[in-house]
């Protein structure tokens, strides 16, 4: 199964490729997709982030933000994040921040976090170099333990509540389950699996659908609610890498940075950053 791009996971699939306000001017006027000479030559490293990705980015801070701080801190050079509303498909989103850039003037970054790390997408972009795959996305569901003591499949639900973001990857797989089953009990309302996972705690619904890393990040630590495997034969059992992509011929900048990823997760400082978010790190 090809791995859901990362926006298409949060509801964004419709929304134009428009950088965020001021990015541009955040990350500087300098070109990316550079080889790792030019990133040392100018200094700093160009960190393409999608916007509004909770818990791996969201208005300067998050799991993306962090790491790709780490990555310019270990080339030795200074973290120039450039954000950006993803685009239609993830195609286009490497076009505009990998290897080509956005036809109003916007990018390419030098390196774009949180890419898919699928075979067929690979494939299917030979202009980009996608690789260093640094964590493992699930679909997951959170409940109340007190009302839902145990979820094996579904149609223990019975007819409770269920909150999901519609038009994302739990909410197709919680619209579709079952033959539709849970259509009428289903609050598709939610921008992600975040706000879902707050309706949870508000006790507003008995269970909240999304991204484990959505989940967690509100969740974890509260002996009240379990997260787990959405019990459904359709959700990818093994989840999905999220990885990085530079331009094709950067290939001495996509070493680089593979081995500050390395070097990183083995010092635990991966570990500790999605720690600090409250998210299971699983290493891909």
């Amino acid at each position: 199964m090809l791995a859901p791009k990362p926006a298409a996971a949060r509801g964004l699939l419709s929304r134009r490729g428009l950088l965020a306000l001021g990015a541009a001017a955040f990350a500087g006027t300098d070109a990316g997709a550079a080889t790792l000479a030019q990133v040392r030559e100018r200094g700093r490293l160009i960190v393409g982030l999608y916007e509004d990705m909770p818990p791996f980015h969201v208005k300067g801070q998050g799991i993306d933000m962090e790491l790709g701080q780490a990555l310019a801190e270990a080339l030795g050079v200074k973290f120039a994040p450039l954000a950006f509303n993803a685009d239609e498909n993830m195609n286009d989103d490497l076009r505009n921040m990998v290897w080509k850039g956005h036809y109003l003037g916007h990018g390419p970054a030098d390196v774009l976090m949180h890419v898919p790390v699928d075979r067929p997408l690979i494939e299917a972009t030979p202009q980009a170099r996608i690789f260093g795959p640094y964590y493992r996305e699930r679909v997951m569901l959170a409940r109340r333990v007190d009302e839902l003591p145990r979820l094996e499949t579904l149609s223990q639900l019975g007819t409770r509540r269920v909150g999901v973001a519609g038009q994302t990857l739990a909410g197709w797989l919680m619209i579709g389950a079952d033959g539709g089953a849970y259509r009428e009990q289903l609050l598709t309302q939610f921008k992600d699996g975040c706000e879902a996972a707050r309706a949870l705690q508000r006790g507003e619904v008995a269970a909240a659908a999304g991204l484990a890393s959505e989940l967690e990040t509100v969740l974890a630590g509260d002996a009240a609610y379990r997260i787990e495997p959405l019990p459904s034969p359709r959700a990818p059992r093994d989840g999905w890498a999220a990885g990085m992509a530079v331009k094709r011929d950067a290939t001495d900048l996509a070493e680089a940075l593979q081995d500050a990823l390395n070097q990183l997760t083995q010092q635990g400082r991966v570990g500790e950053i999605f720690a600090k978010y409250k998210v299971v790190w699983r290493p891909a």
